[in-house]
């Protein structure tokens, strides 16, 4: 069909360039004078030229039959790998500041713990007679009172929880030996007290005092 198509084409091609020759020709003898002879000589070529039509040509073959058969699935190449060059993955430290100390927290100080309370007093001593008796003008030593010597000895004379002295000190001396002596010696032998208690207990204390030396007269 495509073939007699194009030859039909190619016949009514020639026609039309013989047909557009013709009327140049015409035209120019027009141009020349030669009016006539054209018309004539054209007459000629058209008498000589005869454009038959082409026979039809003839009907197109039929289609093939139709193949039911279902086509192979397509192959399907597989995909080419993938291949990743990611660069590796940089690992920074990080390094975590440490963490704030918590606020500093003033506490009160601890309350202050009362005093002890201070110990029982004891009730005080008392002497056991008259102090005075204890050394009396009679225990005067014989030498000093010949040599008239006079003079005052402090002592202290400690006592136990029974009231009986038990260490005598001179404190203060007469400045004669034997007046001291004299002294310590009468107030162990003469001195008694009633002691003072604590609690409803005795307790042991001491005495302090002193004996004057004087010549009788």
């Amino acid at each position: 069909m495509a073939y007699a198509d194009q030859k039909m084409s190619g016949n009514k091609m020639t026609a039309l360039v013989i047909v557009a020759i013709l009327h140049i020709i015409v035209v120019y003898a027009l141009v020349t004078g030669l009016a006539y002879s054209a018309v004539k000589k054209i007459r000629e070529v058209t008498t000589a030229v005869n454009i038959k039509d082409e026979p039809p040509p003839p009907p197109p073959p039929p289609p093939p039959p139709k193949d039911n058969t279902p086509p192979p699935p397509p192959i399907v190449a597989p995909p080419p790998p993938i291949t990743f060059n990611a660069p590796a993955p940089q690992v920074q430290a990080v390094t975590t500041p440490p963490p704030a100390p918590p606020p500093m927290v003033v506490l009160p100080p601890p309350p202050v713990a009362p005093p002890p309370p201070p110990p029982p007093k004891p009730t005080p001593f008392r002497t056991r007679g008259n102090p005075g008796n204890w050394v009396t003008p009679n225990d005067y030593p014989s030498r000093a009172l010949r040599e008239e010597r006079e003079g005052t000895t402090g002592f202290r004379l400690d006592f136990d929880t029974d009231g009986r002295p038990t260490n005598c000190t001179v404190t203060k001396s007469s400045g004669s030996a034997d007046l001291d002596e004299a002294t310590c010696k009468n107030l162990m032998r003469r001195a008694r007290f009633r002691p003072g208690e604590v609690n409803g207990q005795p307790v042991a204390g001491s005495y302090s005092s002193s004996v004057r030396w004087v010549i009788p007269d």
